[in-house]
């Protein structure tokens, strides 16, 4: 698939996944690795990055004017789609992955082909716990809940107390970013800051390397072309869980 002009795909089917997460099937598979993402042209709203949750698959969450269109469509109805950007992630041995809400969308895929040994699933409550059906097949699965209506009464970053972390070769996490960067601190006081590898979600205008609308502080690192995963040891002194930037480049912080 070309870098600059999006393929149309052909809506094919849309499949409810929680109250208010949507997945979106279409017409053509796209060889990726998981965790790289995609650029979305939704028509006449906007373009935006998405996490390829299967090959011929975007799962939605509606937070903007791009999402809630998306989670809209119906069969027949198109996008495009220019990608897969990126890197993925990179994983052989034991491996840990931890997602909360939507985070879960990248993860899916690679816990979908026996890559994950143990995974953690948190979500504010019960209904919201995405994939969780397909995930307990694959892999050996905790659960949490912030209202506790499913397992651990509290956030999924608690069930990390719960496991012996240098057992894993690698701990792969996608999902609210405080809830990443706690993720970080955790294994940053055991020394293992090195297994981490993160998948980050920032703004972004062209996808390909060229505008730098994405670039993190302080290493200048582009989101589109170095990450969107990055090692833990890599984000260490980060603006991870501290800010973001919005389409004018003006920061927002996480409270």
């Amino acid at each position: 698939m070309g870098d600059r002009m999006p393929l149309v795909m052909e809506i094919t089917d849309v499949v409810t996944e929680t109250p208010r997460i949507r997945t979106l099937f279409f017409s053509d598979s796209i060889p990726f690795s998981p965790g790289q993402f995609v650029m979305v042209w939704v028509p006449g709203v906007d373009e935006i990055p998405m996490a390829l949750s299967s090959p011929r698959s975007i799962s939605v969450l509606p937070v903007g004017d791009a999402t809630r269109t998306l989670c809209a469509m119906r069969e027949g109805d198109r996008i495009g789609i220019r990608g897969p950007f990126g890197n993925g992630f990179r994983v052989q041995g034991q491996t840990l992955a931890v997602a909360g809400g939507i985070g879960t969308a990248p993860l899916l895929p690679l816990a979908l082909g026996g890559k994950v040994t143990t995974f953690l699933l948190g979500a504010a409550t019960a209904p919201e716990l995405a994939f969780r059906a397909p995930l307990s097949c694959a892999t050996t699965l905790h659960v949490a809940t912030d209202d506790g209506s499913e397992g651990h009464h509290g956030m999924v970053t608690a069930l990390l107390d719960e496991l012996v972390l240098e057992v894993y070769d690698h701990i792969c996490v996608c999902g609210p970013e405080p809830m990443m960067h706690r993720v970080l601190q955790v294994l940053a006081e055991k020394g293992l800051e090195g297994r981490g590898q993160f998948s980050l979600h920032r703004y972004m205008k062209c996808g390909i390397g060229v505008c730098g609308s994405c670039s993190i502080d302080p290493s200048g690192q582009r989101v589109c072309r170095e990450g969107p995963v990055f090692t833990g040891d890599q984000l260490l002194d980060s603006e991870l869980g501290r800010y973001v930037r919005d389409g004018s480049g003006v920061r927002r912080r996480f409270d």
